[in-house]
């Protein structure tokens, strides 16, 4: 990504509202030459979509957890399917494949500590692949809306 791709993707991090004609004038560029960068980046996948940051609490969904979970056997068509039928549950926030003990992180968001021992005990341990599973309820936390590409440290970095 040169520069003023950059700019395009920081400024629809902070506002992914905003109008292309808005956008063109914060990058002093004309609203074209915005448009098509804008979907240039949507093309080669940059931007990945837009979306509306909903508070769980308002949604009825009070307590949050992440559910690490080990696979047995951890085949390419367990993985699969494991990922799938999880990623399916209204509960589920996101999904993801980790390296370790376990073979996932899922990230979980229900009403109660009743709904979440539900979710575990009836929905998760009745899948066959699945040969143990850990919880961690979350109680807080915060999460970056923006995120900034990382270059490889300079010697200068490194100075000190």
């Amino acid at each position: 990504m040169d520069e003023p791709d950059s700019a395009i993707v920081a400024e629809l991090q902070q506002d992914a509202r905003r109008t292309n004609r808005c956008l063109a004038h914060k990058l002093g560029v004309a609203p074209s030459t915005g448009l098509e960068r804008v979907r240039l980046l949507h093309r080669r996948g940059v931007i990945r979509g837009y979306h509306a940051d909903i508070d769980p609490g308002a949604l009825n969904r009070e307590v949050e957890a992440f559910v690490s979970v080990e696979l047995r056997p951890p085949s390419r068509r367990a993985i699969e399917g494991f990922k799938s039928a999880m990623f399916a549950l209204p509960e589920v926030l996101s999904v993801y494949v980790v390296a370790g003990e376990q073979d996932f992180l899922v990230h979980v968001s229900v009403p109660d500590l009743d709904s979440l021992h539900s979710l575990l005990i009836d929905r998760l341990t009745e899948r066959r692949e699945v040969a143990s599973f850990r919880r961690q309820i979350i109680y807080d936390g915060v999460r970056k809306q923006v995120a900034a590409a990382l270059g490889n440290p300079t010697e200068a970095d490194n100075v000190g």
